[in-house]
């Protein structure tokens, strides 16, 4: 019997002031986040762009996580 486990790779996107503050916190706490999660600090959450987006889905990312 073939099982066949998906894992997604998922880019985030990650303000500086808001969410990356929250995962650099789970780092300095020890807390591991998955491998297939990639992370990309931004300024400001309203500067990433669609043509990003669209972008990492032509790459071959499965998801995309805008976080601020």
């Amino acid at each position: 019997m073939k099982t066949d486990h998906f894992e997604p790779r998922i880019l985030a996107f990650l303000c500086n002031w808001c969410a990356y503050a929250a995962a650099d916190l789970s780092g300095v706490s020890r807390i591991q986040y998955p491998p297939q999660l990639r992370v990309i600090r931004v300024m400001c959450s309203a500067s990433v762009s669609f043509h990003h987006v669209l972008k990492a889905f032509q790459r071959g990312v499965d998801g995309v996580f805008i976080g601020g």
